[in-house]
């Protein structure tokens, strides 16, 4: 029996439709919420990113900004844009896509925005809050996988949950957010021995390790939940995830495409932070 594939898109569409309403709600009290992205550099995934987050956010009622500067841009300069946008009341949101050229440390840029603007959650004190379990916002992917979780209509707790990867990113918020729902979570990595062996064990299995189709369906236990976060170009330019689709979905319950799964739920949970943002900052 093949597996049910979660449909990222639709579920994308659902979140965006309803904070609609909250955009409307918060215009009429004078309030627009405003996401400014900054790029450096040409890389061709982050001009993809940048451009599905300008669109989401035309389709919200989000006032988007772009800032895009060359790769030479110096990183003093990039911190004085960021001073700047943290002392602009009129902006909300202020995300800069990563990676960044070499020259610039990521960590300093992260550290430099307002938490309170922080809205892909990367700032330590946003990290805390996701740690203690009293967030501010949700870290934009792992939350967008909560939610197609949720679809299955499958319960959490009590759940053996397995976490392929261990990214600030993705791996550890991740596991924290599946623990908050009182799943019981390990986390694998390059080092864990045995992979596949604990990857079966798992009634819910994510993978985020940016390995094409690592993970065949012969890891996979019968009936599980399987959320692929990667996405990976194969030589042949085709576009996989780091679950072996054809062999897991002939062994899980429920699967996500790549792409069309996760993708659509993270730029999602993005425009509802930003509406958060946009709310938390006006009652100040």
């Amino acid at each position: 029996m093949a597996a049910t594939v979660i449909n990222g898109k639709e579920i994308a569409k659902k979140v965006k439709d309803n904070l609609k309403n909250d955009v409307q709600i918060l215009k009429d009290k004078g309030v627009k919420p405003c996401l400014v992205v900054v790029i450096v550099g040409d890389d061709p995934a982050s001009r993809v990113y940048v451009n599905n987050k300008k669109k989401a956010c035309e389709e919200v009622g989000i006032k988007s900004i772009e800032h895009a500067f060359g790769a030479e841009l110096k990183e003093e300069e990039l911190l004085q844009l960021i001073d700047k946008l943290n002392n602009d009341s009129s902006v909300n949101g202020i995300l800069v896509q990563l990676p960044l050229p070499k020259h610039i440390n990521e960590e300093k840029i992260i550290m430099a925005i307002k938490p309170e603007k922080d809205v892909d959650a990367f700032h330590p004190i946003n990290v805390g809050k996701i740690m203690t379990g009293n967030p501010d916002f949700m870290p934009c992917t792992p939350a967008g996988v909560m939610k197609l979780i949720e679809e299955t209509g499958i319960d959490i707790a009590g759940k053996e949950c397995v976490v392929v990867g261990r990214s600030n990113i993705v791996g550890k918020p991740q596991a924290m957010l599946l623990l908050a729902k009182n799943g019981t979570v390990t986390i694998c990595h390059s080092r864990t021995k045995n992979l596949e062996e604990v990857c079966k064990r798992a009634d819910i299995l994510v993978v985020a390790v940016g390995k094409p189709e690592l993970i065949k369906g012969s890891a996979i236990k019968p009936g599980a939940v399987v959320i692929d976060v990667g996405t990976n170009r194969t030589e042949a330019k085709k576009l996989v995830g780091d679950v072996e689709f054809s062999s897991a979905s002939e062994v899980a319950s429920y699967i996500t495409p790549v792409p069309g799964g996760v993708g659509p739920m993270t730029i999602a949970i993005l425009m509802e932070n930003t509406v958060k943002a946009a709310k938390l900052q006006s009652v100040k």
